[in-house]
């Protein structure tokens, strides 16, 4: 059998050095624009487990229908040569084709290319429920529960995000967990930040994106998600929990404040500025975990070669990711 190329290997190919390689990669993500000249062209990106990178379609190549009628979330062989544009890795595919279902189920594609967790997911289920029993106020732990209850599995398997962080198959659960671990060390710092109204923000921040977000090897947004976005549809879940067990309407009102206002900044996305002492906290942890999470794949997945990370869109700058050395 050819040896297949995965996006670390492809990625060490030194700059300027020509290698004909294979690869069986997910199609990822299909743009369609215009030149300056007017010309069409694709800018497509494909990737595995470990990263991804892009390439451009033109609409003189023979495989520009082919890119054109497909879908992401395809899993595609791939023939190209090597070539880089603008310091990244973006070859010339010289050939492609769809596998079939049979295919991908023969050579087990699916384990090998499909990005998950890195953690156990029950080992973060079993935590996840923990920081739910630490909640003191019976009905606002109720209101919590009910929600993780009414979601069930998909909350478990959802992704975090399309790109920017925990984009993986039960990266919200390890995001969910990552926040309010953080978050519990934190609050023995801040004693002012009313304890059971943070604990229950930093685990319902997020639910939204459980509607928000629908693929299986590509991540796409649903109907919903794309006409009201997560902070809409988590406020919405989470209203609905709170008045099921009679929340009180001062709690209530407070935590559907730190879900509204949960993403800090209005271009960033929130409906309000956060404006409670929990509010604030969970906003700050929320970003911190996130930003850590871009660390996280920008160490996994740049080759041990480089010393520079590609310039990643949520860190706004290229990561040092050579290790240090500990005398």
């Amino acid at each position: 059998m050819d040896k297949f190329s995965n996006t670390t290997e492809l990625k060490t190919i030194p700059e300027g050095q020509t290698v004909i390689f294979k690869s069986v990669l997910i199609l990822k993500k299909i743009e369609r624009r215009n030149a300056k000249n007017g010309s069409e062209f694709l800018k497509i990106e494909v990737g595995d487990k470990f990263s991804s990178f892009n390439f451009t379609c033109f609409s003189n190549s023979s495989l520009f229908n082919f890119f054109l009628a497909a879908t992401p979330g395809d899993v595609i062989f791939l023939e190209g040569m090597s070539r880089h544009y603008q310091g990244a890795f973006s070859p010339d595919i010289l050939s492609a084709r769809r596998l079939s279902n049979e295919e991908i189920q023969n050579a087990n594609w699916r384990s090998k290319l499909e990005q998950t967790s890195e953690e156990d997911p029950q080992a973060l289920e079993r935590e996840l429920y923990s920081y739910v029993e630490m909640i003191q106020y019976p009905r606002l732990r109720q209101t919590v529960m009910d929600v993780f209850q009414e979601l069930g599995e998909s909350f478990l398997v959802s992704v975090a995000a399309k790109s920017m962080h925990h984009a993986y198959k039960s990266g919200l659960l390890e995001h969910t967990v990552h926040v309010t671990r953080s978050g519990v060390m934190l609050l023995d710092v801040y004693p002012q930040i009313p304890r059971d109204l943070a604990i229950a923000g930093m685990l319902l921040h997020d639910v939204g994106k459980v509607e928000e977000y629908e693929g299986d090897f590509a991540i796409s947004r649903t109907k919903l998600g794309n006409l009201q976005g997560h902070i809409v549809l988590g406020y919405r879940i989470v209203r609905q929990a709170g008045m099921k067990c009679e929340l009180d309407p001062n709690y209530l009102e407070r935590l559907e404040h730190i879900i509204l206002s949960h993403q800090g900044q209005l271009e960033y996305g929130a409906a309000i500025l956060p404006s409670t002492p929990e509010a604030i906290f969970v906003a700050l942890v929320d970003n911190l975990d996130a930003k850590m999470g871009m660390v996280s794949y920008l160490l996994r997945s740049t080759p041990e070669t480089q010393v520079f990370s590609e310039r990643f869109p949520g860190l706004e700058t290229q990561m040092l990711v050579e290790s240090i050395a500990v005398n």
